[in-house]
């Protein structure tokens, strides 16, 4: 990994490029500098608690200072991603304190990989960097938390589906294997993980079908992984959750 414009360089951002293998990741960290992760090419992920961002390259994913995170990728890729000194950062960006979506236009592409270069002088880098603020536009985006039961009976439903979203077992069925009542695994679900059995079976599906999206695949392809027997099925699903269709999210920017 290569941090350009780091050391001894005036301004507030600076640039890291790294390369990762699919399905490569970086163990939970954090940062004293703000970070906004985004793959110059490939699909990158960043994981946070529960929730996890798919990120092709026409989204990035801000994390503030202080927030551990995990960044990896779905497909080969190279991030290219600006870190910013929170002392140097206008005010409105500096009240970002939650992990906030952005769109990477054609110019914040542009703006980034400008700002990569160690030999701009200290006037070409403190201009383009007032653009680059002005471009962070944050997204209304609603993340897919995937929070897991404890209880064993439960935790053990959780990893098959998991490993295998599309299985299409009812909790009656589930019930029967795991030797519970599906009014139990039902209490245990909403107590455990804050959703119901069947939010968090559409969560896994959909967390499922996210690579598959931001890596350009037919939505056919992402409702196939995901167990839906139907596209417009999978594309409800995804809006209901999500707020917008697959289209929509990936195509912004």
């Amino acid at each position: 990994m290569s941090r350009n414009g780091h050391d001894g360089v005036p301004g507030a951002v600076f640039i890291g490029d790294f390369a990762l293998s699919g399905g490569e990741w970086f163990p939970s960290h954090r940062h004293s500098v703000h970070q906004l992760v985004w793959s110059r090419r490939g699909v990158g992920s960043v994981r946070i608690g529960d929730a996890t961002w798919f990120l092709p390259r026409t989204l990035a994913l801000w994390v503030p200072a202080g927030v551990v995170h995990a960044t990896g990728a779905v497909d080969p890729s190279w991030n290219r991603s600006p870190y910013f000194r929170p002392e140097r950062c206008p005010a409105g960006i500096r009240e970002w304190a939650e992990p906030t979506v952005v769109a990477v236009s054609p110019l914040l592409a542009a703006l980034i990989d400008h700002l990569a270069d160690e030999h701009l002088t200290t006037d070409e880098r403190i201009r383009a960097e007032a653009v680059v603020f002005d471009q962070l536009r944050p997204l209304s985006t609603v993340a897919i938390p995937l929070p897991m039961p404890r209880d064993r009976r439960a935790a053990r439903i959780a990893a098959a589906l998991v490993e295998d979203p599309a299985d299409d077992h009812t909790l009656a069925q589930w019930a029967s294997e795991v030797g519970a009542s599906a009014r139990t695994l039902r209490r245990v679900f909403l107590a455990e993980t804050g959703l119901s059995f069947g939010r968090w079976r559409t969560h896994v599906r959909l967390r499922a079908a996210m690579p598959v999206l931001a890596a350009g695949q037919p939505v056919a392809a992402a409702a196939r992984r995901a167990g839906y027997g139907t596209p417009s099925a999978f594309v409800a699903a995804f809006h209901r959750t999500v707020g917008v269709p697959p289209g929509v999210y990936f195509a912004r920017g």
